[in-house]
């Protein structure tokens, strides 16, 4: 039995994704203010605090 003609898909090249992405960057509320842009550039800071990552060093097996 073969397929019928609507299940044959012709390869998608990624130009839907392309413009999408394109249209997200100009009207994302990141990149539409300079501020914005400077929070999303600058270093992340560490989200665990000192003692949490020696504990799950100790955890881990890691005493020294």
């Amino acid at each position: 039995m073969t397929r019928h003609i609507a299940d044959r898909r012709e390869p998608d090249h990624g130009g839907r994704v392309k413009h999408y992405v394109a249209l997200d960057r100009a009207i994302a509320p990141e990149g539409s203010h300079p501020a914005s842009r400077r929070l999303a550039r600058r270093p992340r800071q560490e989200s665990q605090p000192p003692r949490i990552r020696h504990f799950l060093r100790i955890e881990r097996g890691i005493t020294a």
